[in-house]
């Protein structure tokens, strides 16, 4: 709804995009979890996903009291993620403390967006968090310029993972690593031609939900002949409802919004998805 230029005070969705912003205030926990620590056991995602979202509506808050609620929240947001962040510098899907501190690669990335988006918003971010995190990315790397699932599992590289780690770093700012010409490299090869390689991994929306904000960012030689493919296959599988089929056990809305987010890039109104 964001993506589509609607703000929290204008726009078709305002009403709409306002009452999750209201919603995901009210679920801030006393340690800044944004989430259910008791029901949720993987609650780091929509901890990182949260942060993301009300990091890109902050600027656009109109009511001081809110917007007031906003930077508590997000601030006690950044907190928590630091504290959650393992030894090795990656996240797992519940705190370091929670899980022994267990991370991967997925969870991982969508606290360093969540993170770059706060910091964007005036947030104040430490940056050891962010190359902590870098630093972790690059240690799943495999010789073939993929990412591993963890860098507690190393040796078998993931398209997906490896997509959504280029654009974390990407988020991060990192684009003149040595390491990021592998893992594009890897990503071309894997997910540019949109069928290629597709039997070799599984979460078709996430994966390319990431590996389009990358190719977007590359450029319009590289983005426009892949954007009209990707494109064409998420028009072709659109459900008569207007939504799209679950995937990997996800449930119908979470494959609908990364549809609608990839459609959206063009626009460019989010500054997390800016060249």
């Amino acid at each position: 709804m964001i993506c589509s230029g609607s703000t929290i005070t204008q726009g078709p969705y305002s009403k709409y995009i306002a009452r999750a912003v209201d919603y995901l205030i009210s679920q801030c926990q006393p340690t800044g979890l944004i989430g259910d620590p008791i029901n949720d056991s993987r609650y780091t995602y929509g901890h990182g996903f949260s942060m993301l979202f009300l990091s890109q509506v902050l600027g656009e808050e109109g009511l001081q009291d809110r917007r007031d609620d906003l930077v508590d929240v997000l601030t006690k947001a950044v907190k928590f993620c630091g504290q959650a962040q393992t030894p090795d510098g990656g996240w797992g899907y519940l705190s370091a403390k929670d899980d022994n501190n267990f991370d991967e690669g997925s969870t991982t990335i969508t606290q360093v967006q969540g993170l770059r988006g706060c910091r964007n918003a005036g947030i104040p971010v430490q940056n050891e968090i962010i190359e902590a995190a870098k630093r972790y990315i690059y240690k799943c790397q495999n010789d073939d310029g993929g990412i591993s699932y963890s860098s507690q599992q190393l040796g078998s590289s993931r398209p997906a993972i490896t997509a959504a780690s280029l654009a974390a770093l990407y988020n991060a700012g990192d684009y003149d690593s040595k390491k990021v010409p592998e893992m594009l490299a890897y990503c071309r090869n894997a997910l540019y031609s949109i069928t290629a390689g597709e039997s070799l991994f599984g979460h078709w929306h996430y994966t390319y939900m990431y590996y389009s904000q990358v190719v977007y960012r590359q450029g319009d030689e590289d983005w426009i002949p892949f954007r009209d493919r990707l494109y064409d296959r998420i028009v072709s599988e659109q459900s008569s409802d207007g939504g799209w089929e679950v995937e990997g056990g996800i449930h119908k809305v979470y494959t609908t919004a990364c549809s609608l987010i990839m459609m959206q890039l063009d626009k460019g109104y989010l500054p997390i998805f800016q060249r």
